[in-house]
């Protein structure tokens, strides 16, 4: 059966617990994994699918996501169906304001919806880690006859205060929703496992129209389908939580466990890229018939030179982007973006480095995130004294340290030792 399908991808957010990486960049636009950013793992999960007609909604800082989305998403097609175009705030609402919150979001580009006319319309955030077959979402949209359905993973009950929570029927039917509640009801036949909303929906378009233009005329709302518009829908529409645990990857292996992460903190935006070190990765970037896109860039393949004792180019247990050139330093689980340089003596662990960063001649560097263009002089040490990093830089609780861009040589030099 053909259905025609929409797909919105809301990408406006300020990302301000990620304050140091996204304080010139929007979110989606962060680098992750090396060459990728946040963005691709939604649109790769949506092209994958076979969802071609997106629109992405812009707003904070989108210099860097606009760039990045002609590098890597432009689509150039005979068919006027396929497509990948951001769209900016389009001051559509009463006070001609920026996007309210994600319902008003999209009732500012509610024509683009009445002009495409499709059977359901996607909407999905940027700000997450994981892979998606969103086909199969549908799928299960249309067997259940849904009006709404919403992504839900299951979460150990203990973090239920840290989720938005979906109460369901034994037939994954919607009941209520509870905002970050310890006393959450648990999934039936789970009592130790609660649905964490994913910020992921689908809505049969008629439903999304009028809810849509409800909202707006309602002064009391926040104008947030989180908030606003999926509770008020309880016992109004057929409205069901998708299991995400249920989703496969083709060509994964049968074993394979869907991968989820939020990224919203310093600390989860870290151990999410260590897990790439694995052997065997909890997220899986190597699937040929699921690829991660993204820009096409034309660097040089990664370079390892030298084979001397105490000057020998090599990296263990890492992931190393092309264009990055080891001259004789070490890096050790770490992740590397495009371009980056190690030089001799110097040592990198558990640490991320983003593009161009350069390592200085027996630098050392242990538990950090260096933003791009970052320069280690000769020497130079990072992660190996908090106290004195703590002067200089931003230090989380857990220990890493994280340097922005910006930061000076004589900045950097004075934490030699």
């Amino acid at each position: 059966m053909q259905v025609r399908v929409l797909a919105f991808v809301l990408a406006g957010g300020k990302g301000t617990r990620l304050y140091l990486l996204t304080k010139e960049r929007a979110k989606p636009a962060v680098p992750f994994g090396g060459r990728y950013r946040i963005i691709d793992f939604v649109l790769s999960n949506l092209i994958n699918s076979g969802f071609y007609s997106i629109y992405v909604l812009i707003q904070f800082k989108s210099q860097s996501l606009l760039q990045h989305l002609r590098d890597g998403w432009e689509m150039s097609s005979l068919l006027k169906q396929h497509f990948i175009i951001p769209v900016p705030a389009q001051m559509r609402s009463p006070g001609e304001d920026w996007y309210r919150g994600t319902a008003d979001a999209i009732y500012q580009n509610i024509n683009l919806i009445e002009q495409a006319d499709p059977d359901f319309v996607i909407i999905f955030g940027a700000d997450h880690i994981y892979r998606m077959n969103i086909r199969e979402m549908l799928e299960y949209h249309m067997h259940k006859r849904a009006e709404a359905t919403i992504a839900a993973i299951p979460m150990p009950r203990q973090y239920a205060s840290e989720f938005g929570v979906i109460e369901t029927a034994p037939d994954a039917s919607v009941l209520a929703f509870h905002e970050k509640r310890a006393d959450a009801p648990s999934i039936p036949g789970h009592p130790d496992e609660v649905f964490a909303s994913m910020g992921n929906y689908i809505f049969s378009t008629n439903l999304l129209l009028r809810e849509l233009n409800a909202d707006a005329q309602n002064e009391n709302s926040s104008h947030d389908f989180g908030r606003d518009i999926l509770p008020s829908l309880v016992g109004r529409a057929e409205m069901f939580a998708y299991d995400f645990q249920t989703n496969r990857i083709p060509g994964d292996p049968l074993a394979q466990q869907p991968y989820w992460r939020d990224v919203g903190t310093i600390d989860s935006f870290f151990e999410a890229n260590m897990d790439l070190r694995a052997v065997t990765p909890a997220l899986n970037l190597y699937n040929r018939q699921w690829p991660l896109r993204t820009a096409s860039y034309s660097d040089a393949p990664a370079k390892f030179i030298f084979d001397e004792q105490g000057r020998r180019g090599m990296a263990i247990d890492s992931i190393v982007s092309g264009g990055t050139i080891l001259s004789g330093g070490i890096v050790r689980n770490s992740v590397l973006g495009r371009g980056v340089r190690v030089h001799s003596g110097a040592v990198v662990e558990d640490s991320i480095l983003f593009d161009n960063v350069d390592i200085g001649r027996r630098a050392r560097v242990r538990r950090a995130i260096l933003d791009k263009n970052v320069h280690i002089p000769e020497d130079g040490v990072i992660g190996y004294d908090l106290d004195h990093d703590r002067q200089l830089y931003h230090v989380t609780a857990s220990g890493i340290v994280v340097m922005e861009g910006h930061r000076s040589m004589v900045e950097v030099a004075s934490m030699r030792v």
